[in-house]
């Protein structure tokens, strides 16, 4: 059941589990993205490939969820149906978080694979915010 929204944030909680997969030691990805107070997107997927670390595995979580947060957002515009504030990306991994916020390529980060820098982008052109969520 859906609620009234008078409030249209979109706020978006992206997780993964490490080496989740004890026959691949693949990690699954998981978002929910909500408008106001109701769910109006959710994921689970299985990565392709094996993360290296924690770190890498919640930085591909946080990749699906900018590219769905961009995607939504797009089609919600054209429904007119405004987005008054960045959307917040929560996630519970301090290093992948601060992997978003800085431009400097760590030699223990250059194992992730180039794809996964959109969400600096979009850190850098203002579309959302990343914040830790417990």
């Amino acid at each position: 059941m859906l609620n009234k929204v008078s409030d249209f944030a979109l706020t978006i909680y992206s997780d993964s589990d490490w080496a989740g997969c004890q026959a691949t030691r693949r990690s699954t990805s998981d978002l929910c993205i909500y408008l106001g107070s109701n769910i109006i997107s959710w994921c689970s997927k299985k990565e392709q490939t094996v993360a290296r670390s924690s770190t890498e595995a919640e930085y591909r979580a946080l990749a699906s969820a900018a590219a769905e947060k961009t995607w939504l957002q797009q089609l919600l515009g054209e429904l007119r149906i405004p987005i008054p504030k960045t959307p917040v990306v929560f996630c519970d991994n301090v290093s992948a978080m601060y992997l978003c916020y800085n431009p400097v390529l760590h030699s223990r980060s250059k194992h992730i694979h180039i794809d996964y820098h959109f969400v600096r982008e979009k850190l850098a052109l203002g579309d959302l915010t990343v914040n830790i969520w417990v």
